[in-house]
């Protein structure tokens, strides 16, 4: 077994585990089943992943989607590895979730996947700094927040598009596994498409196909979604972390924050006394 579980919650319905994936490319992908709901964030590495729903590449901001009884592979043929934050619900307590948004009245996903999304990244970015903190009693809210911004999301995805190439998935990979790395200094798009040896036009169609934003858009969520996390889960100051991050001045990081989180960097902080 290649996956180690961790459990960082639980209550009467629900759970949340952190989920690391330590297979390497070429090792063969086996089937598991999901015994109940599951709504996952992808923090770390890419994989592919199959279901009855379809099948997806993901990647960090991606949301893997599963229905309880539904069989499924994850593979790594074009990576090493990767990390997830794992909610898991019951039917009875989704169903009370689910009743309570309008539009959203279906139990059950019809997707594998929800790309990155504007509306989920903050909580995300939430969630991984309560998991490197180790606040266990954060995930009881964070995780009905969650399951209630998903559940609102998926009811009006719009279907997938045909299953990206294997050659596709893993020029993708490639270049995620390189953003990952150097997400702290400037990448341009030729030096992303040069490492998959293909065209510029033809690499960034690709990667928006497969990845569900651009590479730009992808680094740029890699930068804040890093700096959402050191703010509420570190003192440094709040240039530091815009220049550590890789913004190359502050009012920059401030206008693309509050631009992505809908809050400024300080308010953003500031909710961490909140809770407290």
């Amino acid at each position: 077994m290649s996956t180690a579980a961790r459990t960082l919650a639980s209550g009467h319905g629900w759970q949340v585990s952190d989920v690391v994936c330590t297979a390497a490319a070429g090792d063969r992908p086996f089937e598991e089943e999901h015994r109940a709901f599951c709504i996952a964030a992808v923090t770390k590495g890419a994989f592919r992943y199959r279901t009855s729903q379809g099948a997806a590449m993901l990647a960090p901001g991606a949301v893997l989607l599963g229905n309880p009884g539904a069989c499924y592979e994850c593979g790594h043929e074009h990576g090493a590895g990767d990390r997830c934050l794992s909610f898991h619900f019951t039917p009875a307590y989704l169903e009370r979730i689910v009743a309570g948004l309008p539009g959203a009245k279906r139990l059950g996903f019809g997707g594998p996947r929800l790309p990155p999304l504007p509306a989920l990244t903050p909580l995300l970015a939430e969630a991984e700094a309560a998991r490197e903190m180790g606040e266990g009693e954060a995930f009881e809210e964070l995780g009905l927040r969650i399951a209630g911004a998903v559940m609102a999301a998926s009811a009006g995805a719009a279907p997938e598009r045909r299953t990206p190439s294997g050659r596709d998935q893993k020029r993708v990979s490639e270049a995620v596994s390189l953003i990952e790395l150097n997400a702290d200094r400037p990448l341009s798009l030729a030096e992303l498409a040069d490492g998959t040896a293909t065209s510029r036009y033809h690499f960034l169609r690709t990667f928006r196909h497969v990845a569900g934003m651009t590479p730009y858009q992808f680094l740029l969520r890699t930068r804040l979604h890093r700096a959402a996390v050191r703010l509420r889960s570190s003192d440094a100051s709040i240039s530091t972390i815009a220049f550590d991050a890789g913004f190359n001045d502050l009012s920059t990081f401030n206008r693309r924050f509050r631009r992505e989180m809908g809050t400024t960097p300080g308010a953003y902080r500031g909710r961490r006394a909140d809770v407290r």
